[in-house]
């Protein structure tokens, strides 16, 4: 992932948010000794974006769709009240281990459960709404994992979709791979889609962060 701000602009960013947490920083850090493609691990500040998001909707119920080892998981825990609960999904049995790990040395991570399966199956079994979707996982599912996410989204509740620059890949027309077209679609249809109001934040590699619109039938 190519960096899309000068990092010591974003070590001031870090340096002046939410601090990370000791489990968090040491789940980091053996996360980039330890497992291929490092840089996919939310960093501190995208992990003190979501901790704030989670409190601003005061959420108790939070889906994410990738859990990779486990650490914007865990920053989404910290922020729930003692009786909330973060689902995450992912299909790697070696990396949900790692975070199950590290989740056991934090007092937020009873909060956390882990479902391993195709993601879009699992949300086709849950129940209720959510406050908080966070989806960064398979990038070629995007579209279908948000089209899904609306349907188990809060009337209040917000989704945030990680990777949407795509290193700035995504200014390039014709797109130069099919990840960058994919990521292409989801901006252009998020943007168009009445069910919605959505902002794309230029945070580490762009966060669209979306919410239903006040005249949908979701609510």
């Amino acid at each position: 992932m190519k960096a899309l701000v000068a990092p010591d602009v974003e070590a001031y960013a870090e340096a002046h948010s939410i601090p990370e947490s000791d489990v968090c920083r040491r789940l980091r850090e053996e996360t980039y000794r330890s497992v291929e493609l490092p840089q996919m691990v939310v960093g501190p500040l995208e992990g003190a974006f979501l901790k704030m998001i989670a409190t601003l909707v005061e959420a108790r119920r939070v889906l994410e769709i990738g859990t990779f080892t486990g650490y914007s998981a865990l920053c989404l825990a910290e922020a729930l009240p003692d009786d909330g609960t973060v689902i995450t999904c992912d299909i790697d049995a070696a990396t949900t281990e790692l975070a199950k790990r590290y989740w056991a040395q934090s007092s937020a991570g009873g909060k956390i459960e882990s479902r391993l399966g195709p993601a879009l199956e699992t949300m086709q079994t849950l129940a209720g709404r959510f406050d908080l979707i966070f989806i960064d996982a398979d990038k070629m599912n995007y579209v279908n994992y948000y089209q899904c996410g609306l349907t188990l989204l809060s009337p209040k509740g917000v989704m945030l979709i990680d990777n949407v620059l795509w290193s700035g890949e995504v200014l390039k027309h014709p797109a130069p791979d099919g990840t960058t077209e994919v990521l292409q679609d989801l901006n252009r249809f998020v943007a168009a889609d009445p069910r919605v109001a959505a902002v794309l934040v230029t945070i580490r590699d762009g966060v669209l962060v979306v919410r239903l619109s006040s005249d949908t039938g979701f609510q």
